[in-house]
């Protein structure tokens, strides 16, 4: 594993980051600091233990020594409202250059080689996600909606960007772009907009047409294609036809007259035989006009051999070449999509991570600070577990991840670590496992 990944490091990289952020506070009784307040956070997200301060405060009185310190290089414990108070005017994007950080790393260790398809492109699927929600509670970052009845909900959402490819396991977190209202905007922002922020940002951490952004429908609308291929960007987009009528009555005319392509695989998926049918064009204009887009579209289908049943189908639009070659090759990226919700968002809402719960949602930036904050929790676990051959090992031996959390609540509740590593040490003599040091 490169150095610079490895947990101790990646903490001290946070730390350098936090130490980096602008205090808000006037006077001269300040007692915390930022940087512990947001650790104090980010070690909460972590271990996923929402008591792991208060036991740690009990450890420092008794012992005079902690895990939140030697663990997290936190000198001093705030506690939960003290940290809700200092982070609240703190903007996320101040914890972005990490993430950017971590990813440059491992593009120059080559640690993202595993993940590149399409003649070594990277995959990046991008969508929304909501993280709270109320009908009470509300800041000035909050969208809102009103019902029918009138009753006002707000609401925070953000575009959670991941790096994935079909069948790895893991995804890689990128920054996030939060879904808040623009200065010098009477509208309401919107995850189209959002998106479109977070590709002028993230072009200069990618060598040219290197990426291929997958999304849904949302997505597949000229202005949005157009401008992420002006940032050098590759995409593949799900199309529907409801929302793409002028380009679905070329797909039937051509149909109708044969002139679409079509390649078929027959494939054993571990289970059974199925059959995967692509059926594509090139260069069809994905809305009316003459200066329409010419984009080239793919329907995947998968059947069972046997029983002739659907298991999949969805159609796409593209800039990639689509041959017969190439065709199924693009439709399989597209249909990978579906990993951010699986691999990303589902697992920081019920693995743990919470993702939906109100940690705090403040006056400011707060409840965007805590989110950005938990995106790198789940990214260090993430680094960890294909980089770190101690932590892959004690995951596969444990099996359910919530089984591993539970060991690291109940140890450090009553145990001193004077590190990651003697933490991990100390799990796996216990439990007598012999680390694996093959990648997965």
């Amino acid at each position: 594993m490169i150095k610079e990944l490895e947990f101790d490091d990646l903490v001290s990289k946070l730390s350098h980051i936090l130490g980096e952020l602008p205090d808000h506070r006037q006077g001269k009784n300040i007692t915390y600091s930022l940087s512990d307040a947001a650790k104090a956070a980010f070690a909460v997200f972590f271990t996923q233990t929402p008591s792991f301060l208060a036991y740690q405060q009990t450890v420092g009185l008794d012992k005079g020594r902690d895990n939140a310190k030697s663990l997290f290089q936190i000198d001093q414990i705030p506690c939960a409202n003290q940290i809700r108070a200092l982070l609240d005017p703190l903007n996320p994007n101040q914890l972005y250059p990490l993430f950017n950080e971590i990813l440059q790393t491992l593009l120059n260790g080559g640690e993202l080689e595993p993940f590149r398809v399409l003649n070594k492109q990277l995959l990046v699927s991008l969508d929304g996600t909501g993280y709270f929600s109320s009908s009470t509670i509300h800041c000035p970052n909050c969208q809102h909606r009103t019902s029918a009845t009138g009753e006002t909900t707000y609401y925070h959402t953000a575009i959670t960007p991941i790096i994935m490819a079909p069948g790895r396991p893991q995804v890689i977190s990128l920054a996030p772009e939060f879904i808040v209202p623009q200065d010098g905007h009477d509208k309401q922002d919107c995850e189209r907009m959002a998106a479109k922020r977070w590709v002028e940002r993230q072009a200069s951490q990618f060598k040219p047409f290197s990426v291929t952004l997958l999304g849904d429908d949302l997505y597949s609308n000229q202005p949005f294609c157009q401008s992420i291929q002006a940032q050098k960007f590759n995409f593949i987009f799900t199309c529907k036809p409801t929302s793409h009528p002028i380009l679905y009555e070329w797909i039937d005319s051509l149909s109708a007259s044969n002139d679409l392509s079509q390649t078929t695989l027959r494939r054993w998926n571990g289970r059974f035989t199925e059959i995967v049918t692509c059926r594509f064009v090139e260069d069809v204009p994905l809305r009316g006009g003459e200066d329409a887009l010419l984009v080239n579209w793919l329907e995947l289908t998968v059947t069972h051999r046997k029983t002739g049943k659907i298991l999949y189908r969805n159609s796409f639009v593209t800039n990639h070449q689509v041959t017969e070659q190439t065709a199924i090759l693009v439709g399989e990226a597209g249909r990978a999509r579906w990993k951010i919700e699986n691999e990303n968002n589902n697992i920081l809402k019920t693995k743990g991570y919470h993702l939906e719960h109100n940690f705090g949602h403040g006056q400011q930036h707060l409840a965007s600070f805590l989110l950005t904050l938990n995106l790198l929790a789940f990214l260090f676990h993430t680094i960890l577990e294909f980089g770190d051959a101690k932590y892959r090992s004690l995951c596969q031996k444990l099996g359910a991840r919530l089984t591993f959390f539970n060991d690291i609540r109940a140890l450090t509740r009553y145990l001193f670590f004077d590190s990651w590593q003697h933490l991990l040490d100390f799990m796996i003599k216990q439990l007598r496992i012999i680390p694996c040091f093959n990648s997965t």
